[in-house]
């Protein structure tokens, strides 16, 4: 059985997108099938998310900055963008699924030194880890597509 896949959605796809596939396959891999992709790719995974999920223990080989262009023929059960830019553009994907926005601050866009980024990043990974925690405990199966989107939508201010 296919697992349902959520999609992590943002502009650049190297910082709060990578951290939150890489996050979600650590956390419920086991349910869902975790991608990213962002609107204009940097093509690079900023090193902030690379340090900041190493320090958690989470692999991040396999992550690679990707167009949602890749993404446009899939079933996405869930596309969840974590920046506003991404929100306003984000196409609407094949399979019926939910789309919600969980604006997230660009780690990579926060200013001071390089020790006060990565603590800055590690805050919103923990963030990211408990959204999708939460997500995780939700009776996906007993919810029409409008209410899982509400209770994903109540999941924002975490």
């Amino acid at each position: 059985m296919t697992k349902p896949k959520v999609l992590f959605v943002c502009t650049g796809n190297c910082c709060r997108s990578q951290m939150a596939e890489a996050i979600g396959r650590s956390v419920a891999g086991d349910q869902f099938e975790f991608l990213s992709c962002g609107s204009h790719p940097a093509g690079f995974v900023h090193p902030l998310s690379l340090m900041t999920l190493e320090s958690m223990g989470i692999p991040t080989d396999d992550l690679e900055s990707k167009s949602w262009d890749q993404f446009l023929e899939q079933d996405i059960a869930i596309a969840i963008t974590v920046c506003d830019s991404a929100a306003q553009t984000c196409p609407v994907f094949p399979g019926g699924g939910v789309k919600v926005n969980w604006p997230l601050p660009d780690p990579s866009q926060f200013p001071g030194d390089e020790e006060e980024q990565l603590e800055f990043c590690k805050r919103i990974a923990g963030r990211i880890k408990l959204k999708i925690e939460r997500m995780m405990a939700i009776d996906r199966a007993s919810l029409s597509n409008e209410a899982l989107a509400a209770q994903l939508d109540e999941l924002t201010d975490l």
